[in-house]
């Protein structure tokens, strides 16, 4: 017979037993309700369209939909601050943007980059300076040329004050000495809205953001801030190419809360590599002018830090920062 005292640890080592296990299987049984995916972006625009294309082809993933849900304002502010808050359970993810390693430098947002944990970057892509296919610029200088005998009486269009195609505006501004008047949306898809209506004279948003006009002979995209030009649009040269050595983009990935279990978080990344890695995923982002950019967890998180310490002196130097 057991003694009371071997019946005790008995009872303990069972009791132990019991609570790996419940903890294993929470673990394998994660997703069980759907998982709601924050954009912080209008719909319509290059982080909303990546974030429908991840959700469907998640599909065969993970055992829960993805439903996508766009949370506008603040060039990316409200809807990154939700995700910064949200309970870390795995329940509800961001498709985060370059955007989380700007805004923190303003003074905008309670959050840093690093209150995020990333799980898998998905595509990047450069900023463009695109116009009306009407408008009297047929080449970036002219543009360019133009706006510096008119200070201030370009309006450019971008996704927020402080994001990242504002950031764009401001760096190319800074790099030639031109002045010109940056005009907030809350996100792409309404800043070339705006373009398409006369109400301003450019956008500074990425080639994707702009494609169906362009393709639909709307818009005109006068040079891109890319290393080399893009397979989508061969014509269209590079600033380093007319003069202009800027090289500014975004990218886009899946984020976290900051304290999520690793035990979800490795599932996460499982889910995202494969998705990412789905030929109908990868076809979708291609046929929206979107450039496939997969990168890990730790890899992604080595990207998101080095950015944050770039961008914390650049905006400090062109005024943004606080």
């Amino acid at each position: 017979m057991l003694t009371y005292r071997n019946r005790l640890h008995l009872m303990a080592g069972l009791g132990a037993a019991t609570l790996f296990g419940t903890r294993a299987q929470a673990a394998t049984a994660y997703p069980r309700r759907p998982i709601e995916l924050i954009v912080p972006f209008a719909a319509g625009g290059g982080t909303d369209l990546v974030a429908r294309a991840f959700a469907d082809a998640a599909k065969p993933h993970l055992d829960k939909a993805i439903g996508v849900v766009n949370r506008t304002g603040g060039a990316g502010a409200v809807g990154l601050s939700e995700i910064m808050a949200a309970r870390p359970d795995g329940y509800k993810l961001g498709l985060g943007t370059v955007e989380l390693t700007m805004l923190p430098h303003m003074g905008l947002v309670s959050f840093k980059a690093d209150d995020f944990l990333p799980v898998a970057r998905l595509n990047a892509d450069p900023s463009a300076v695109t116009v009306k296919v009407d408008a009297p610029w047929k080449t970036l200088q002219e543009y360019l040329d133009y706006a510096k005998a008119n200070p201030g009486k370009v309006r450019v269009g971008n996704s927020g004050t402080g994001g990242i195609w504002h950031l764009a505006t401001e760096a190319l501004a800074d790099k030639t000495g031109v002045k010109f008047n940056s005009i907030p949306y809350d996100g792409a898809a309404p800043a070339v809205t705006a373009l398409l209506g006369g109400h301003i004279e450019a956008v500074g948003v990425s080639p994707a953001e702009v494609s169906a006009q362009v393709a639909a002979g709307q818009l005109r995209i006068l040079g891109v801030m890319a290393d080399e030009r893009l397979t989508a649009f061969p014509e269209v040269p590079t600033f380093k190419e007319s003069g202009v050595d800027i090289t500014v983009g975004t990218w886009r990935g899946i984020f976290a809360q900051k304290r999520t279990p690793d035990d979800v978080v490795q599932i996460l990344r499982t889910a995202s590599r494969e998705t990412a890695n789905e030929p109908g995923f990868k076809e979708t982002l291609k046929k929206m002018n979107l450039n496939w950019a997969y990168l890990d967890g730790p890899q992604f998180a080595e990207q998101v830090k080095a950015q944050s310490d770039t961008f914390a002196v650049l905006m400090k130097r062109i005024g943004l920062a606080r």
